[in-house]
């Protein structure tokens, strides 16, 4: 594909994932949240200047966070900081909250705002899997993510994109089933078998 991404409009990321609230930037997100409209309660992120829903979980979705979770912090030396389910910054529109994000400890230490650098960002897809490979994939490119990798519960299997391109879409995708090992090519040491996260 040629030509610059376009960043997805606020009626696609309705279209797939259920709008909540248009606003611009994050500065007026995190106002909302100061003002108590937005509270602890709502399962929600920032993308694009979209508040969108996040999907509900089912316990298959939980176990495999919990498996996931495990494994990296067992696999992860202290130089690195692993975020669960924590706000990345991305730009002045985008705060997404990804089911992992791995990132160099230094990168996670500002008590002010969030960090905007990761090495790894994990999303374990169940029914946001069609926002995680069109949505997010294309906003962790276009931000320099160098790893991206979606756990596909239905399939069972680890989809991994790598090489972010100028065009904000990543150069390499491939699929390991779940008889195979994702290994990560920026974390030294980090192997997933892919059926340790379902058995």
């Amino acid at each position: 594909m040629s030509g610059a991404p376009i960043p997805a409009s606020p009626d696609a990321l309705a279209a797939l994932s259920g709008e909540r609230r248009r606003i611009t930037t994050i500065s007026d997100y995190h106002r909302m949240v100061d003002a108590g409209i937005l509270g602890e309660d709502d399962r929600v992120e920032l993308i694009e200047g979209v508040i969108v829903e996040v999907s509900p979980q089912s316990e298959l979705h939980a176990q495999v966070i919990q498996r996931l979770g495990r494994l990296l912090y067992r696999s992860l030396p202290d130089e690195f900081a692993i975020r669960f389910q924590l706000p990345l910054r991305l730009g002045d529109r985008s705060e997404p909250e990804p089911d992992f994000a791995v990132l160099r400890a230094e990168d996670a230490r500002s008590h002010h705002q969030p960090p905007s650098r990761a090495l790894l960002v994990v999303e374990v897809a169940g029914e946001s899997l069609r926002k995680d490979r069109d949505v997010k994939a294309n906003l962790y490119a276009r931000f320099g993510v160098p790893e991206y990798w979606i756990v596909d519960l239905e399939a069972r299997a680890i989809e991994v994109r790598r090489d972010p391109g100028p065009d904000g879409r990543y150069r390499a995708v491939s699929t390991v089933p779940a008889a195979g090992e994702a290994t990560s090519a920026v974390l030294p040491g980090l192997q997933v078998r892919v059926d340790a996260l379902f058995d």
